[in-house]
């Protein structure tokens, strides 16, 4: 398994987390989503290696953008 986590920026209310986690989840081998509104964070586990494309497409999809840390 395999952990990532991301910073998701544009997020207001529960609803907006329930849009991103419903999208991440969607994703093949992701097997756990969780999202905290109050600092953005993304979090998702996977069977493999976590696919970086697939959950920022997601994240888009779902109306937002992962924010790049530095």
């Amino acid at each position: 398994m395999s952990t990532s986590t991301y910073t998701v920026a544009g997020m207001t209310c529960e609803h907006c987390v329930a849009s991103v986690t419903e999208e991440v989840s969607e994703i093949g081998s992701v097997r756990d989503v969780h999202v905290d509104l109050s600092t953005g964070a993304l979090t998702v586990t996977s069977d493999g290696d976590v696919d970086d494309l697939a959950v920022r497409a997601a994240v888009a999809e779902a109306g937002y953008q992962v924010v790049e840390q530095e």
